[in-house]
């Protein structure tokens, strides 16, 4: 549990730094970014969680499309866009019994 913990700690902290390069490219204010991806994409937040130096992460997606964005929001209000995609599928695991 302590490796795969790390490991999303990590990821998240990669996507913060990720998103701070592209700042000026693929951020807008999140008020703006939100609107688009639902009128534009369908989409509504599926997830989220906290980052690296006070930045929030959230998943959107689309039940209908199945498509997907990954968002970071700095300090600043600005969100950028992290990734996208297609095929969205919500899934809910359960830890193997040893971990």
């Amino acid at each position: 549990m302590q490796k795969t913990l790390f490991k999303l700690t990590m990821g998240l902290g990669i996507m913060v730094l990720a998103a701070q390069q592209v700042h000026a490219r693929n951020c807008a204010p999140r008020d703006e970014v939100i609107k688009r991806l639902i009128e534009t994409y369908g989409e509504t937040r599926q997830g989220m969680g906290i980052a690296r130096q006070g930045a929030v992460m959230e998943v959107y997606a689309s039940d209908q499309s199945g498509s997907w964005t990954v968002t970071v929001t700095l300090p600043d209000g600005m969100t950028c866009l992290v990734a996208s995609g297609q095929a969205y599928e919500n899934v809910a695991e359960t830890l193997p019994p040893n971990v």
